[in-house]
């Protein structure tokens, strides 16, 4: 008998990770591009106060529930406060770099992929926020709402008059949602785990947090949502195999066995 071994067949999981180096030049290239765009979309004070209140009316139109409604479950003490504050200054971007990252070491192809949709939704945000500046609802008097982040901090923005290192007036769509639902549905596409769709909390905390925080209406939320709903549609995920999914995958499938013929067996 001989004992042979045959390649497994090579699927489309099999991607080569793309150069680390070009990949952070990419990604840094793209935040920058996207840092600038948002500064060319500074000091369109009038228009975005008056898009928030056409944004405000338009929810009431819809009856979609008063932002104030979820603010005031965190006005309950200073400690939900901070935290909704700290939540939205310091998760944001981490988790979206983790989720990078975690994909690019360990599911190349999704990587890509995750990549490609939020480099889609980012720049399709950025055009919004060019020809759709917005005043986020803490700075619409009709809101009636509470700026949490200045009252009890922490705040990541300064007086919008003197702030020269962010827009302000970008509320819609919010990116902070976005990003979140697709770290969420990264994951879920990425690994096979039962719990998996427990990243789905992340999204909602992040809807809870920006809407009670007062720094974006709904509305903003629901057109992160379609925005990314189109990237998706668009760029489809890689097919899911056993490497994609994390199961680990013999490289190597043995042959079936050689029947073995004795000269003579049948005299």
């Amino acid at each position: 008998m001989n004992a042979r071994t045959e390649p497994a067949e090579a699927g489309p999981s099999a991607t080569a990770r793309p150069p680390l180096v070009r990949e952070l030049l990419l990604v840094v290239g793209l935040f920058l591009v996207y840092k600038f765009g948002r500064q060319l979309a500074t000091g369109h004070t009038t228009e975005a106060y008056r898009n928030a209140g056409h944004v405000w009316d338009w929810e009431r139109t819809l009856h979609l529930p008063g932002e104030g409604s979820v603010q005031s479950l965190l006005l309950h003490g200073d400690t939900l406060a901070r935290l909704a504050n700290t939540y939205y200054a310091t998760v944001h971007f981490p988790a979206t770099v983790a989720l990078l990252v975690w994909l690019y070491l360990k599911r190349p192809a999704h990587y890509v992929w995750a990549r490609r949709v939020l480099a889609a939704l980012t720049g399709a945000a950025l055009v919004l926020h060019l020809v759709f500046p917005l005043a986020p609802p803490r700075m619409l008097a009709a809101a009636g709402l509470v700026d949490t982040a200045k009252v009890y901090g922490p705040s990541v923005y300064g007086p919008p008059q003197t702030d020269t290192l962010s827009n302000q007036f970008a509320a819609m769509p919010s990116l902070h949602f976005g990003w979140a639902l697709m770290v969420a549905i990264g994951l879920i596409v990425a690994t096979r785990s039962r719990l998996r769709w427990l990243w789905l909390l992340h999204p909602l905390v992040t809807l809870v947090v920006v809407v009670g925080t007062a720094n974006h209406y709904w509305m903003d939320a629901i057109v992160a949502t379609a925005l990314l709903g189109i990237a998706l549609a668009v760029l489809q995920p890689p097919k899911r195999t056993a490497i994609t999914a994390g199961r680990a995958q013999e490289k190597l499938a043995p042959a079936e066995p050689e029947e073995t013929v004795l000269v003579g067996a049948g005299r």
